[in-house]
Formats: structure tokens, sequence, C-alpha cells
């Protein structure tokens, strides 16, 4: 893969579409990667690694077959979520595939591990690490990670409180590798303002659940199209993992949503296996805060054509906003209250005194 560098130019859009648990396919990934945009999965969307390395095959060679049909297009790399944590059993036999087949990006969550990093970093991947705090985010730097991907407050799923401003001002203090903003982004708009306060790229999940190659429940993208920012419940009780889900969904499964939000203690007793997982997730939705600027379900190709006419349109837009010259909204400079004479010149003797 590379330098994070070359991410930018194996793109057409600063845009990575998030592995969804029991959401993300190939069919999914393919079409964003087509678009020019980084299409993912978790590993743990398909039930065994025998599983998992079909899939792995299917995406190299659709993405070889058309880069070869058309060596002038763009068509981006792709990426496969592991879940470095004790709680899946299959985390080596999963990594040991995306070596064998070099798959270019790893998105690692629960767990840096410096080892991991390397043996990507051998068949020349890059791994970003999903991080939801400044302590997470300053051991995965130290792990060697090439970027970092800032679950803000709001973000679907495992997401964290932070504001994205303060995380992002936060973590760029001490790394300067590839910074990825996750965390009610739904816009093109929102690309170009997470660049703005210093991302390299946007991260999308629940935009892209209400897609027509999403394998979520026709039920949970509708629950999506009717939700509005105060229907996402941020709790820990579902998974051990403190995440943010669809207020409606839980309470289909008789919750009690306040006590549920009063639950956001990540305890490591309580994390579920990946069958206790997929039981969880199966009937208990997730969602970010952006789902009340969601009410369709275009198909990938699409969304992604209307994202990137949307941060074309925003480019100028914001330029409007300061004035075309970026430089025009900096205050004037103060004279020189005390110019040096020009070259030759002498200043006038002071006059004598009286």
């Amino acid at each position: 893969m590379g330098t994070t560098d070359d991410l930018h130019a194996k793109t057409t859009l600063p845009l990575i579409v998030a592995p969804m648990f029991l959401v993300s396919t190939p069919e999914m990934a393919i079409e964003a990667c087509k678009q020019g945009v980084v299409g993912s999965f978790p590993a743990l969307n398909q039930r065994t690694s025998a599983g998992l390395e079909t899939w792995l095959i299917q995406m190299n060679d659709t993405l070889d077959a058309l880069r070869k049909a058309d060596p002038s297009a763009v068509i981006a790399p792709y990426a496969v979520n592991l879940i470095v944590n004790p709680a899946n059993t299959r985390l080596q036999a999963d990594l040991d595939l995306c070596i064998k087949y070099k798959v270019p990006i790893i998105i690692t969550s629960l767990g840096a591990v410096p080892s991991l990093v390397q043996q990507v970093h051998a068949y020349g991947g890059l791994v970003l690490h999903d991080v939801t705090n400044i302590d997470h985010a300053k051991k995965a730097a130290a792990a060697g990670v090439d970027g970092l991907i800032a679950v803000s407050a709001g973000a679907g799923g495992h997401g964290g409180t932070m504001n994205p401003i303060a995380l992002v001002n936060e973590i760029r203090q001490f790394f300067d590798g590839l910074l990825v903003l996750a965390g009610g982004l739904t816009t093109g708009k929102d690309i170009l303002a997470a660049q703005a306060i210093g991302a390299d790229f946007a991260y999308m999940g629940t935009r892209f659940i209400n897609t027509l190659e999403s394998s979520a429940d026709p039920a949970h993208k509708q629950m999506i199209r009717d939700a509005a920012s105060k229907d996402i419940v941020y709790t820990a009780a579902i998974t051990g993992v403190p995440a943010n889900f669809l207020r409606q969904s839980l309470e289909k499964e008789g919750f009690d949503i306040e006590e549920l939000k009063k639950q956001q203690t990540v305890d490591p007793a309580k994390l579920k296996s990946v069958d206790g997982e997929k039981k969880a997730w199966k009937k208990i939705w997730a969602a970010g805060q952006g789902v009340g600027n969601i009410s369709d379900i275009p198909t990938v190709a699409q969304l992604i054509t209307d994202l990137k006419q949307q941060y074309a349109k925003a480019k100028p837009e914001l330029l409007n906003k300061i004035g075309h010259n970026p430089l025009a909204c900096l205050p004037p400079s103060l004279p020189d209250l005390n110019p040096s004479p020009a070259p030759g010149l002498q200043p006038p003797p002071s006059p004598p005194p009286p």
C-alpha cells in the first residue's frame, strides 16, 4: 500500500465507508471502491474464517479485474476490520488470511498491538485504529499504526463522548499520521468540515446503512429514516462497550431506556463473544446521531455521487464566506513606525538646539 499519502492518490473523495457489524458486505465495499472511496467490512461478518477467505478472494479478483479493464480509473483500496480482543477467538486465523491476501488496509478495534502492525507493514499494508479518547490514541500511536480513526460523540455503534474538534485538536498535538474523523457525518459538506478541523479523511457508517447494497434489515433502514438525533441512546449495557443504538429498537426488546443510559462504563467481564454480539445486534440496531439527515435509500454509487457533488459545492461556498482570498480575512499589517532610510539616503540632520 505504501505511505499514507498514497491513500489520497488512490481515492477520489477523502472518505472511508465504515465497517459495520452485520451490515457491510463485499458488494457494498466493491461499489464504494469503484467510485474511488475506501470500502470495508468486518471480518466477523463472515461466520467462519473459511468464509472470510472467500470474501477476500472476491475482493481481490473483482478489484484487480476493474483496474485491468480501465487502467485510468481510480479504484480505491479496501479495508477489513479486525477486533483485537480476547473475546475474538478468530483473530489470528483472520489476520493470517489478511496477510495471505495482502489486504490493503486493516482497521483494528478494541486493541492496538505492535506485532500485528509489523506483520501488516511487512507486506505493505496500512493499519488504521479506532480510538474514542486520547489515552487510546496515544497507545495506538505508540504501537506504530499508520492512522487513527477518531470516533467522536454521536458516532453509530461503538462511539466516544468527546467533541470532534477537541478530539482532533488533542490528537494532532502528538500524532501527524493519517487522521480520520467519525461521528454523525452524512454529507459532502461534513467531509470538508472534517478536513477543515485537521482530519485527512472522513468516516461514514450510518449514512451507508441506508443503501440498497446494505445487508441491514429493511426495518432497520426504515427506523433510521423515521429517527432523529434524540432517538440515539448511548449505553454499555448491550455489548459491554459503550455504543449508540436506536431507541425504538431497544424499546421493542423491552429495555428501560433511562436505566440503559446509566450504563456507560466498560466492563471487560461483560464483553460478549462473537456469537453473543451477533445475537445482540441482530435485533438491537446501531445508528449515529446523523440519522436526522437521512431520509432515502439510494445505491452506494448514487450516494457517493451525491457526496462528491456536495463536497465540490461546499468548497466555493466556504471561500465565499471567508472571502475568495483566504488571506483577506487576516488583519492588515500595522505601519512601520520607525522605517529605515532608503539605501544611499541619510536622514536629515536634527535641528540645532535653541
